[in-house]
Order: C-alpha cells, then structure tokens, then sequence
C-alpha cells in the first residue's frame, strides 16, 4: 500500500511509500482512527502542497532523510562525498515492507542512487507505547572510498508547533529549561565533547506556545547516542518544520569503503498532549526493554561525599556495617582505592587496589559488605588516565593525541584511547579482574573529561565516535563476562544521558549536586527521557558540597526520595535522632518503591514558586505527590494543589505521608491534620489548600482509593 498507517499507544503515523521516493510523514500525532484505504488515499491528496512552478518553493511533503536534489533548501539528510563528486544523492525505486514485530510496527525502505553509488535502508518503528523512532543504514557500491559527513533524520512538525522548550545546564546544574519562540531558520544544539555534556538538551521539543506538563501538544526529538551529536529545529520560509537528529562527524569519522555501511543510530521522536504525555511514552519504553531492570531498586550508600579520597579500610567497614544497620542494600566505594589516589592529579588509570592503603586488598571489605546482605559496588573511569600514572608512562602513546601533544588538561586528567587494542585489553582484564575477585554488584562508571582534540595516537585521526563505540564495547562485554553486574552511566555527574548508553547501563547520575533546592528541578527535567528506577538520587550533607546552601535532613531525604535512592553523607556525624531518622526514610522508600518505580510520573502546572509532582499507580488506585516551596511567592497561598493523573470517578483519601518531621502547626490546613476523601476530579478541577510551607521545605501525601 503506497499509503501505510501506523497505530500504536495513542499515536498515529500516515507514510507515504508511494512514488519510488522515501518514506514521507504526513502525520504524526494523536490517533486518528481506523482509517479506511480511501480515506488513507484521500488524506494524502488533500494534504499535497500548491507546488506552481517551482518545486523548490513548496517541497513539502519532504522525505525523512531530506534530499537537496529534490529541492530542499534546509538541512540535508545526507552531507557527504566522493572526493567532490555525489555530493547530493537522490535516492529512488524504493521498495518498503511493513510487519509488525512483537507489537512494534516496523516499516523497512530500501532504495538506491545507481549515479552517486549508494544504497539506503530506512527503518521506522512505532512501539507500543506510541513512541516513534528512525535510523539509516548507508551502503556504498561503489568502487571507491565514500566519505560520510552527515547522516540526519527528520521529524515533521505541524503548524501549531510553534514553541521550543529545550535544556542547557553547567556542571552541578544540569537540564535548566529555556524557551523561545520557533522562528524561520534553524536552532540547533550540537555537543562536541565526546558526551552529549553537561549542558545537553536530552530532549528537545516544539509546542504549542505556553505548553506545560499536563496542557499544550508537543513533540520531542531524542537521539539514542553517547558521543557528538546535533539536535536541531528547522521551520523554511515554504512553512515545513523539522526535529533533527544526528551524529556530529569529525572529519573523517565515517569513510565507507567499497562494501561498507553505515548503521546511524536511533532517532526517537515522541508526542503528548504536554510533557507528561511525551515523558511516559519513552518511560514505557523503557520499562518494556527485556533487559530493564527487575529487581527492586536496592538503596544505596555511596562513599564519595563521605570520605572522598581519605580511604581507610577500617572506616569504610564501620560506614559498611553501619549502613546495613539502617536497612541499606548496596555500598559502592568510590574514587580514591587504586594505586596512589590520594587527589584527582595521579594514578587514573591504573586499576590496581593501592597496598599502600588497602594492605589486604579491598577483599576484607567486600567480604564484609557480602557478608551483611549487601551488594558492592565500584567506581571507575576506564576511559581516561592521568598522566602521573604508570600507564601513562609505560604506554604514552595511548593517551589522546590531536596533533599538538595530549593537550589540555581537564580535572587533571586526559583521554586513554581505546581505540588502541591492546589499551582497550588492559583496561578490561583489570576491571573484570577485580569484579571476579571481588564479587562485584555494581560499577559507577564515570567520564569527566571533554574530549576535545580526541586525535588517534598513532596517526592524528579523529576518534571520538570510535571511542564511543569502544565504551558500548566494554560495558557490554562486562555485562557477558559477569550476569548480573550493574553499571551506572556518571559523567562529571549527569554527562552522558541518554538512551545509547542505557541500552548498557542500568542507573544514570543525574548530576553532582545533591541540594535539594536545585536537584528537585534537575530531577524534573531529567525524567523528560529518564523514569524515576533509572535516576540515582541520594541525600546529600546538610551543607551542600556543591552550594553550600544549608538544607534540613527531611528536605533532602524527600527529594531523594524520587528515584533510586541513596545516602552520601557521611553516618558516622549523625546524632541518634538524625541515625533514626535516616532509618526511617530507608524503611519508608522500601515500603513504596514499587509504586514509584512503576507508576506514571505526573507533574501539575504550578507557578514557578511552588512544584507538585509525583507518581500515580498503573491501576490508578494509590499515589504519592511531593508539594515544595522553592522560593516566597509575592501573595500566599499561591493556589490550590491540584492533582493530575487520578481517576476522575474514584474517591481518594489525601493523608500526610510522613517518614519524617509532620508539617509544623500554623503551617497546616485543617484538612492536613484530619485527613480528606474527595473524588479523583474534584482533587484534578477544585484541589486543596496548600500548606504554608517555608522556603525549601515540601512535604509528602499520599493519596489511596477507597477500598485499595
């Protein structure tokens, strides 16, 4: 059929396969419905542009790998070249096949430029979740070397997309969300640091203007990659709009010999009626993975913010055993236990236990985390070395080199290339090594350095893509070696997040920061791609190490409440009412991860003082919501909390949930104390009296139907 209609999870997809051209979206969006073939055929026709004269002009509908010899004039699906020449291939004799595998609709074009000698294989999916995605394969026949600069998928947007919503952020303050109006040219997002970085987008979307959590339509643009690449939004004085998304090749990344193709990752395009809608499509999608993780998400203690450096075999079991007592279930020791780590400016790299430090290894340790009914974890960085480290002066050719020496320094440290087999070997046989030996649960895997001038060692060449594809490598060859081993993508906190690396990682790290008062919004905008199982989010000391802003123990538990959930101060400070207290947040969140961890993230659209969010069961019977106060309102109360994602026609019962401190008297409307059953639209439509919390405090409800 020329005219193909994919439906799955809420959303419709209307290909046009017809004309021996590729794929075209004509739409993508809410479901339309069981449309007949006639009405497929006419939809087509009546959305086909008044071309005149000039095919240049109105282009539109464009091909989801948009050609310049076709006449368009924006960003090309394909920039590349045979030494000057089949610079702008046109692709044609498409042929399509449509199946549906395992509930994911799945269209598959091949087609051919016979002149530029190049074939292209282009897949669409629409899972089961209504979240749609794109790649490209690219072949070349010819009998010389073809020379790939660009590989872009393109998504359509419709009129009333006229809004960006995106996200930048610096180190310890990551996905900041910034808007501005859609305007004729491109706004493009481009990360060339051999990690999407710190200030990446994560998802980049267009709306309608004003669009919120739970109102306004809007569309989403994710690529599935862990090293450079661009995001981008197009609108073309011809009115056609695009979400990008692609590799960003350094020059000659990708030189496809006779023979050879190119496999582009996956573009993940996903839609909402607001974006809790286009959050929960990628959220379900994950959850569906065969490998997502089933377990209950186990607590977490987490050395760095403890001790950092200061390893000391005997404090690290009392911090162990300690933990255990207040119910933790998995203790990761951090940076600082490898051959002469006493700081960040030596020994990376060198993945030997310090007998300096550790004279017995960190076997005792280990042995004693197992021995309490923990897992153990591990920090590491096989990807970067320091240069005072044995490996970097054994083997100075390993460390990236773009043609003017190792170049500049970034927290004292430098790229080890992988790309070097032998290096790659090394690197492996350590960690797997220590993983064997020790029974290790869990590795933290971290990545702090850009890779700016990432030149291969033995030759110059740009290495960044490679370098990325040997990190997939080994964490995935880890993975084999060692079932069950779980690994958190960390860089420099929240560096590398993305759906590439958690197709090999079961945790991201959000950021570096663990205040509150800046995590509760860092959490927010990381769950645009990321559910709450997947996010590491610990409490953190009550001076913050990245802010110093001071927060009490309940502030900080319940925002790290949220997601996996882990502990990074220091046990051995607390006073008997803070130890206690602890106890209980551990207790409470092991009573109610299930729902957390499973149930769908909601978020009201509040004014910016105040944040309500939380998580709604699937069978919408139970759910709990977080209220915060980020900043004092210039009149109180600022509104009435409104509950989004209940059941209109259930009637819930809204308590206090209090693993910690109640909300202090004066502070509490009536219905707090005594409790409140109201029906699910009441709660959504009227909603309560907020309570008249300070600056940077929240409290917890918990919101239960009758009869659950």
């Amino acid at each position: 059929m020329p005219i193909e209609h994919l439906r799955r999870g809420g959303t419709s997809v209307v290909l046009n396969l017809d004309g021996g051209r590729l794929p075209r979206i004509l739409h993508w969006g809410t479901d339309l419905g069981d449309l007949t073939s006639a009405a497929l055929e006419a939809f087509a026709g009546a959305v086909e542009p008044t071309v005149g004269d000039s095919a240049v002009t109105y282009p539109q509908p464009v091909p989801v790998l948009p050609a310049l010899a076709e006449g368009w004039l924006g960003r090309p699906g394909i920039v590349g070249s045979r030494g000057g020449r089949a610079f702008a291939p046109l692709f044609s004799g498409s042929r399509s096949t449509v199946e549906d595998h395992d509930g994911t609709l799945r269209v598959r074009t091949t087609a051919t430029d016979a002149v530029s000698e190049l074939d292209i294989l282009v897949t669409i999916e629409l899972g089961p979740s209504g979240l749609l995605r794109a790649a490209a394969e690219l072949t070349n026949t010819g009998a010389d070397a073809y020379r790939l600069d660009a590989l872009e998928m393109a998504l359509p947007l419709p009129s009333e997309a006229a809004e960006i919503l995106d996200l930048t952020g610096r180190w310890a303050l990551e996905r900041v969300p910034q808007r501005h109006p859609l305007r004729v040219g491109s706004w493009v997002r481009e990360s060339r640091g051999g990690k999407p970085g710190l200030d990446h987008s994560t998802m980049l979307t267009v709306g309608e203007p004003s669009l919120g959590f739970r109102k306004g339509r809007v569309w989403g643009v994710h690529l599935g990659w862990s090293g450079n690449q661009v995001l981008a939004a197009e609108l073309v004085p011809a009115g056609t709009r695009f979400l990008r998304a692609g590799e960003l090749l350094l020059p000659d990344e990708v030189v496809l010999t006779p023979g050879q193709t190119h496999q582009s990752p996956w573009v993940y395009g996903s839609w909402g009626e607001g974006l809790d809608e286009l959050a929960s499509r990628v959220h379900r999608h994950l959850r569906a993975r065969p490998t997502h993780p089933r377990s209950p998400r186990p607590v977490v203690l987490n050395t760095w913010e403890a001790v950092y450096f200061d390893h000391d075999p005997q404090r690290l079991i009392a911090l162990a055993e300690q933990g255990a007592d207040l119910g933790i279930e998995r203790f990761v020791v951090d940076d600082g236990w490898f051959l002469n780590r006493r700081d960040d400016t030596r020994g990376l790299g060198d993945w030997l236990v310090d007998p300096a430090v550790w004279p017995e290894g960190l076997d005792a340790l280990a042995a004693r985390v197992h021995e309490l009914g923990m897992e153990f974890g591990l920090w590491v960085e096989p990807e970067m070395v320091n240069l005072d480290s044995d490996l970097a002066r054994e083997h100075p050719d390993w460390v990236f080199d773009g043609g003017h020496g190792t170049g500049l320094p970034s927290r004292h440290q430098h790229g080890l290339d992988l790309t070097h087999e032998a290096a790659y070997a090394l690197a492996l046989e350590r960690i797997s090594t220590l993983v064997e030996r020790l029974g290790i649960d869990f590795l933290k895997w971290d990545h702090n350095r850009y890779l700016t001038d990432a030149g291969h060692s033995s030759n110059g060449h740009a290495a960044v893509r490679a370098q990325t594809l040997q990190a997939y490598r080994m964490m995935a060859e880890l993975r084999d070696l060692h079932p069950g081993l779980e690994i958190e993508s960390c860089a420099s906190g929240g560096g590398r997040i993305d759906l590439g690396v958690l197709e090999h990682t079961d945790r991201v790290w959000p950021s570096d920061c663990n205040d509150p008062h800046d995590r509760v919004d860092i959490q927010r905008w990381t769950g645009l791609l990321v559910p709450p199982e997947l996010q590491g989010t610990h409490i953190g000391a009550m001076e913050s190490h990245t802010t110093h802003r001071v927060a009490p123990l309940d502030f900080r538990a319940a925002t790290a409440f949220w997601g996996h959930f882990g502990i990074e101060l220091d046990l051995a400070t607390l006073n008997p009412d803070e130890t206690e207290a602890v106890r209980a947040w551990v207790q409470q969140h092991r009573a109610v991860r299930d729902l957390l961890h499973s149930g769908d993230v909601v978020h009201a659209d509040t004014q910016p003082a105040v944040r309500l969010e939380g998580v709604v069961g699937a069978d919408r019977r139970s759910a709990l919501f977080q209220f915060v106060v980020l900043d004092r309102p210039a009149v109180w109360p600022p509104e009435r909390l409104r509950f989004p994602g209940l059941d209109p026609d259930r009637t819930y019962r809204v308590s206090e949930f209090v693993p910690g401190a109640s909300v202090p008297e004066g502070q509490r409307p009536p219905w707090l104390s005594a409790g409140v059953s109201l029906p699910g639209r009441v709660l959504a439509e009227a909603g309560l009296e907020a309570p008249s919390l300070d600056v940077d405090r929240s409290v917890l409800l918990r919101l239960d139907a009758a009869g659950s």
